[in-house]
């Protein structure tokens, strides 16, 4: 795609992405998308929009919580796919899997449940927001343990500087807008 075919999308996310310095911790600049969900119109854009950039052929997203859950619904939605929640610790029952990891402001756990996916399901991952990569790589890391196909991990924001990709070799990335900062 060319630049000038992104240019409205990146206009558009550029005015719904709120920016809070030294949200969670001081050093951080935390990206909110709550002024994209509320406006119907420019969220419908960027799903269809953000459809255009992932393979074809997924039968599962898998979405982190908890912006993953609100984007990652209606991307499988639109795609025809099913859609499975990557939960925080605690919060399913049963034996799910899960797995502990550090981020950039601490530490995390991310439980799925156990049944969820077939083995060699076409799988996708999905997030709003790849930063230095430590939740999308345990994402990853689970939903692999079901012996599925990963077609790949997508994001609707993707901050380059601080080079999250290099946590997930060999995996296909898209993201509906990259900032270079």
């Amino acid at each position: 795609m060319t630049d000038s075919a992104l240019a409205p999308i990146d206009a558009l996310l550029r005015t719904h992405i709120a920016e809070y310095p030294g949200f969670p911790t001081p050093g951080v600049l935390f990206r909110d998308i709550t002024p994209l969900l509320r406006d119907a119109a420019a969220l419908r854009t960027v799903i269809q929009h953000w459809k255009t950039l992932i393979p074809e052929g997924i039968e599962y997203i898998v979405g982190t919580e908890a912006r993953g859950f609100v984007l990652g619904a209606p991307l499988a939605y639109e795609i025809g796919a099913g859609f499975i929640p990557v939960r925080k610790a605690g919060k399913l029952p049963g034996n799910p899997a899960g797995l502990s990891y550090d981020l950039e402001y601490g530490s995390a756990r991310i439980e799925i449940p156990e049944n969820s996916l077939p083995a060699g399901a076409r799988t996708l991952v999905v997030d709003d927001l790849l930063a230095t990569g430590g939740t999308a790589a345990a994402t990853l890391e689970l939903v692999r343990r079901f012996d599925v196909e990963v077609l790949g991990a997508t994001f609707l924001i993707e901050l380059a500087g601080l080079a999250g990709r290099d946590q997930l070799p060999g995996v296909p990335l898209t993201a509906v807008w990259t900032i270079q900062d």
